[in-house]
């Protein structure tokens, strides 16, 4: 995919969020003075965007430190929203780099069902062969039959290869297995399906200890990534998830997908602010294209809806 069709995508993904922002800011830009009672109204219609506390209160410091003798202006209020969102997003926007030695770089994937979490690996699985890594899938979640049976149609589909076991089976053997394949047949990147229930933490906890363990039998190193997908369709239910599994799992970063069909993608700010963590990809489509690593000036733009920078 071209930058140029990536960034249209990017801007029509976050159309929804950058429309619900400007309905919650309608009304304050007629206002002639930027007193504190429209400064108050600014942050909670930041607040009310997923923006997060945090960015909504830095955002009014700003336009509090600014001039604005003729009054509020749209455009204005935008840019002040994108530069403080660009703060955030600059420390975090990490996309995951495969330098393990040895081989395989192990990347755990997690996330509730219902995340997307199947087809983000297949699109994490078509990233790295774009950039001429072998690429081997490993169907963890054995939790489902549903899960195995999709994530085989995805290793067909981009074709890798990929190492299953039965429905109800041992979820630490088939990454043992798959680590031992990967290994002897030279591939560079394994990425492992897991359970994502969280009923009963104590169970996935069990479950992700023991693949840990067998991992550290083969190569201490591994996992060397643990990443956690997001939905951004459930708002500020994401930043929930993001605390339990970092206590239940140890996740090392976030991808976040779905952007596309929520007014809710301000949460990723949310995110960014909250926890520091590394943000390795977003997604704003269906196609295996659709997920891709972002620039932090260029996204701020579009979840503000301001006017993209003059190249």
């Amino acid at each position: 995919m071209s930058e140029k069709s990536w960034h249209e995508k990017l801007l029509g993904g976050f159309r929804r969020t950058s429309d619900k922002l400007g309905e919650n800011l309608t009304g304050l830009f007629t206002r002639t003075t930027l007193d504190r009672e429209t400064l108050d109204s600014i942050e909670e219609a930041l607040i009310a965007s997923d923006l997060g506390p945090a960015t909504a209160a830095r955002v009014r410091e700003r336009l509090a430190d600014g001039r604005f003798e003729r009054g509020l202006d749209a455009d204005g209020v935008r840019a002040v929203v994108a530069d403080e969102i660009v703060k955030v997003l600059a420390p975090v926007a990490e996309p995951l780099e495969i330098d393990a030695f040895p081989r395989p770089q192990v990347i755990l994937v997690i996330g509730v069902n219902g995340s997307g979490k199947t087809t983000t690996i297949a699109k994490l699985a078509h990233l790295f062969l774009e950039q001429d890594y072998g690429v081997m899938l490993a169907a963890g979640d054995t939790f489902r039959a549903a899960a195995i049976g999709q994530l085989k149609v995805w290793a067909e589909r981009i074709g890798v290869p990929i190492v299953t076991g039965p429905e109800g089976g041992d979820s630490a053997g088939i990454v043992w297995d798959a680590v031992k394949q990967a290994t002897a047949t030279g591939i560079d990147v394994l990425i492992v399906d897991t359970a994502g229930r969280l009923q009963n933490k104590r169970e996935l906890m069990d479950e992700l200890a023991k693949i840990r363990r067998v991992l550290g039998r083969l190569n201490p190193d591994a996992p060397h990534d643990v990443v956690l997908v997001l939905d951004a369709t459930t708002g500020q239910n994401a930043l929930s998830q993001i605390e339990i599994f970092k206590e239940v799992a140890g996740v090392t970063g976030l991808v976040m997908t779905k952007l596309d069909g929520t007014a809710r993608g301000g949460v990723l700010v949310a995110a960014a602010e909250k926890f520091a963590m590394p943000i390795h990809a977003i997604g704003v489509g269906e196609g295996l294209d659709d997920l891709r690593p972002f620039d932090p000036q260029q996204l701020a733009r579009a979840i503000a809806g301001a006017e993209p920078v003059k190249e």
